[in-house]
């Protein structure tokens, strides 16, 4: 198989990269956004598609790619340079905590597919182990930096598995941000969500519940995923 996914306007290599691109990484590459956006950051970036696909979306931001794995990094790096968006994607070889006690900058949009597998069995691969499983204390930070970098009208965007979500809820009752809007993707109309985005920002508003559907049946997209994707997937 070939460890080169081709989008639209873009390609990214995988090598290297315990995780490949995949549903989870496009959707929210596609979905995070915010009505006024200057600088965004994602932490984990990993292939770097995320961040290549919100460069593509918001031309005129700056985008501050943080990756922690030498290997991932290296290709994140790779794929940026070569990519129509060299100019505006920077990479970050960096834990996010050192990346944020180092940083002032204040962001309009951040997002992150963040390791998601809490104090489970660890993958006996390094990298698929750094990209793959975490503990508390990496959300408990995430929470408590984002608030420290977001703009005031920015927001945090999450894709997480449902129990890590329900974690993340716990977390924000002591954090002066709140959730805006949770989205629970399901595969199927019939079928339970099997992850949610959670979008995260200082302003205290109802939790707006969404529901987006991957397939109308076995192999055939719903509408609403060719219409989110049709700019960035080549089967579109």
């Amino acid at each position: 198989m070939t460890k080169v996914f081709q989008f639209k306007q873009f390609s990214v290599d995988q090598t290297n990269c315990g995780m490949k691109v995949n549903t989870d990484a496009a959707l929210l590459g596609a979905i995070a956004e915010n009505e006024r956006i200057e600088r965004i950051l994602e932490i984990g970036t990993g292939t770097g598609v995320i961040a290549l696909m919100v460069a593509q979306r918001y031309p005129d931001a700056i985008i501050d790619a943080v990756e922690i794995d030498d290997g991932a990094a290296e290709t994140a790096g790779l794929n940026f340079h070569n990519s129509p968006f060299a100019d505006k994607v920077n990479l970050v070889k960096s834990s996010i905590e050192d990346y944020f006690s180092g940083s002032a900058i204040r962001y309009d949009l951040i997002v992150s597919n963040p390791p998601y597998f809490i104090n489970s069995l660890h993958s006996t691969e390094p990298s698929k182990q750094l990209a793959r499983h975490t503990n508390e204390d990496f959300f408990r930070n995430l929470i408590s930096q984002a608030a420290d970098h977001l703009s005031s009208k920015g927001l945090l965007y999450l894709i997480l598995p449902l129990d890590t979500a329900e974690l993340i809820k716990c977390l924000l009752g002591s954090s002066t941000l709140e959730i805006n809007k949770t989205i629970f993707i399901h595969s199927f109309h019939h079928s339970k969500p099997y992850r949610c985005i959670l979008v995260i920002g200082f302003t205290e508003v109802a939790d707006n519940t969404q529901k987006f559907v991957i397939y109308d049946r076995q192999n055939v997209y719903t509408e609403e995923y060719r219409m989110l994707l049709k700019e960035y997937l080549t089967i579109f």
